[in-house]
């Protein structure tokens, strides 16, 4: 099987030799605009897991094979069999970091090189005290956090736990899988994208143990599939941290946590405000359903997303059956993919990092349009890195009403497509490469 998924105010296109006219009751053929998604549907739904939790693979995978739609999967690069780089610590030798804390509070100076450490102090059962005091930090909570720290070391330093190493829940759940595994599904289109190297909870981690947990997973990445799955990231647990973030968006074009654009309000998982009213172009709404979230309001976010025009929703999940966090049963996510599934007339079912390009392109793009022989000729150009941006568009051109039939053709590719009809006139819709030769439509 081979999935092929390739395929501020609102935006202008520019338009030489005729105006657009869209405050007219009727369109003027031959003008274009790119519609709001792919094959000019009404929303697009993102189906992103976090972790690659095992179950995920060997469950919720086929399932989404058979139905053919696709998938994001933000994976945690350290534990699958053939990775190069693993969790460390970039830093001071631990056992100077540990001596120091017998003498030394931790405050705000130091906490973030001792919560860097954490887990790599030689011991079993540290990384919880790095995970928990992450989170206290990144809710305000320092002096918590401090505390929490100091009571770490203190116990390291009388002998309390065993040696080893012990990494979080997520690692070791996410053991089992190989890239040659994951090879094999992002040939089928499912996009294979960062959670880091561990899971570390980064706003625990000072800059320098942040760049390796996300530059070396883009790496490790990159080395295994390829420049095309270093797009997309998720920082683990789903944090906003400002300075964290303030790194990621250096290293990966796209956060699952977050992307600041002037077309797109975001809300996510914990937000408990509406999509609507906006100003903006685009909503992404992100959704996490949980192990006990009623089918019926998860529905309901397909819904809504069915039945507007701006809409991108995001799912979130993360364990399948019964392995991972708030594991979401088999037969309740087969109910649920087929529900948007029997939608998709107008639903983009598309991965994180298609939806994420088609918006930047489409915000980014110029049409330019031309009549010429009883010919409409558009040029599709748009000001990104074509490297990374390089997804089909799709456009609308209106055409003249004694057009029934309309050959599309851009260089060596032509294909027939039936004129459709709304309130403005007679239009067709077809895929446009930006950034190379014009297309040409001729009619019958």
């Amino acid at each position: 099987m081979n999935l092929n998924f390739s395929i501020y105010p609102r935006l202008l296109v520019s338009v030489t030799a005729l105006s657009l006219s869209y405050g007219l009751c009727m369109a003027q053929a031959s003008s274009t605009t790119i519609t709001e998604w792919q094959y000019g549907k009404n929303g697009a739904v993102s189906i992103t897991y976090d972790d690659a939790s095992r179950n995920q693979f060997t469950r919720a995978l086929p399932l989404m094979e058979r139905l053919k739609i696709p998938a994001t999967f933000f994976v945690i690069t350290g534990p699958i069999t053939g990775s190069k780089y693993h969790g460390k610590f970039v830093g001071r030798p631990v056992e100077v970091i540990i001596k120091e804390s017998a003498s030394v509070p931790t405050d705000e100076h130091n906490f973030l090189e001792r919560c860097s450490a954490a887990g790599y102090l030689g011991y079993m059962g540290t990384i919880s005290y790095h995970t928990r005091a992450g989170g206290l930090y990144s809710s305000g909570k320092k002096q918590q956090a401090f505390h929490l720290m100091d009571s770490l070391y203190a116990k390291v330093g009388h002998g309390d736990f065993k040696p080893g190493y012990e990494p979080c829940p997520e690692y070791k759940e996410a053991v089992g899988s190989s890239w040659d595994d994951f090879r094999k599904d992002a040939g089928e289109g499912y996009e294979i994208a960062s959670h880091s190297i561990t899971h570390a909870t980064m706003p625990g981690l000072d800059e320098a143990n942040i760049r390796y947990e996300l530059e070396k997973s883009r790496e490790e990445i990159k080395n295994q599939l390829g420049d095309k799955f270093t797009f997309s990231v998720e920082v683990p647990y789903g944090y906003e941290d400002e300075r964290v973030m303030q790194v990621a968006y250096k290293i990966y074009p796209a956060l699952r946590n977050r992307m600041p654009e002037p077309f797109l309000k975001e809300l996510d998982r914990a937000s408990k405000e509406l999509p609507h009213p906006t100003d903006k172009d685009y909503i992404q709404w992100q959704r996490g359903p949980l192990h006990k979230t009623p089918l019926a309001l998860m529905k309901s976010w397909v819904d809504t997303t069915y039945a507007n025009k701006d809409m991108w929703l995001v799912l979130v999940f993360h364990g399948i059956d019964s392995l991972g966090w708030e594991p979401t049963p088999i037969p309740k996510l087969e109910e649920y993919f087929n529900y948007i599934k029997d939608r998709e007339d107008k639903l983009w079912i598309v991965t994180f990092g298609d939806a994420t390009k088609y918006m930047r392109e489409r915000e980014h793009a110029t049409v330019n349009t031309s009549e010429k022989d009883g010919k409409i000729s558009v040029s599709l150009t748009h000001s990104l890195d074509k490297t990374k941006y390089n997804l089909p568009l799709t456009l609308r051109t209106y055409v003249p009403d004694t057009w029934g039939r309309v050959a599309v053709s851009q260089g060596p590719n032509t294909k027939t497509v039936d004129v459709q009809h709304d309130e403005k006139g007679s239009y067709v819709l077809y895929q446009a490469e930006p950034n190379t030769t014009s297309t040409l439509l001729s009619g019958s």
